[in-house]
């Protein structure tokens, strides 16, 4: 049997042991990058789970919370609503013209020799103006006199109370007739009148301030 003898056995064994060092290093620190990615989507993980609990929690709490909030938004639909038609309604309510007023400022201005025989009046909601036709007899030595002092009263009294008062003649005429006022015969006129105001009422008159005295 043939005896071989290596005399570089040494050098060859430490050769191999440098070629064996860097897969070693590579292979420890890929094991080390492995542990890392490892213990970071345990993080993420747990993470996760304590997202998904308190997500749970939240909806647990709003499922027990939902009718009392659905509850309250449709009431709260239904008051506004009623606060919206209330408003309307009281927007009617408060703009509305009321004859009433306007009739017994009439009665008082007629005087008694004077008849009232129609009356006709409109309302305009885009302007917010009333127009009445007034028809009448007056008698009196005067009738036209008479009619133009009803005239000038329905002025004054009105424009107490509304503004933009406008009362004209449409037509102003004599009769033929005659009739018997305290015991004497008078002659008679027809009139039509035409009355425009606005339903506004009218602004208190400002109290003039009074005079200085100057000083001596």
């Amino acid at each position: 049997m043939a005896l071989h003898l290596n005399l570089l056995h040494e050098e060859i064994s430490q050769q191999r042991q440098r070629q064996r060092d860097p897969l070693k290093i590579g292979f420890l620190l890929l094991l080390f990058v492995a542990a890392l990615m490892v213990v970071f989507y345990m993080w993420k993980g747990y993470e996760t789970l304590g997202m998904k609990s308190r997500l749970a929690a939240v909806q647990a709490e709003w499922a027990k919370v939902e009718p009392t909030v659905t509850a309250a938004q449709a009431r709260s639909k239904e008051l506004t609503g009623i606060i919206a038609t209330t408003r309307v309604l009281e927007g009617m309510v408060e703009d509305r013209f009321y004859w009433a007023p306007f009739l017994q400022t009439l009665s008082r201005c007629v005087a008694p020799n004077a008849q009232l025989t129609s009356i006709d009046g409109t309302v305009s909601e885009d302007t917010n103006s009333i127009s009445v036709t007034i028809e009448g007899i007056a008698a009196g030595r005067e009738p036209r006199s008479a009619a133009e002092e009803l005239r000038q009263l329905l002025i004054d009294q009105l424009g107490q109370s509304y503004k933009n008062v406008k009362v004209e003649f449409k037509t102003l005429e004599d009769l033929d007739t005659l009739v018997m006022v305290a015991g004497a015969n008078m002659a008679m006129a027809r009139y039509v009148l035409g009355v425009t105001f606005d339903t506004t009422e009218a602004a208190p008159a400002a109290t003039p301030a009074p005079a200085r005295v100057p000083r001596s």
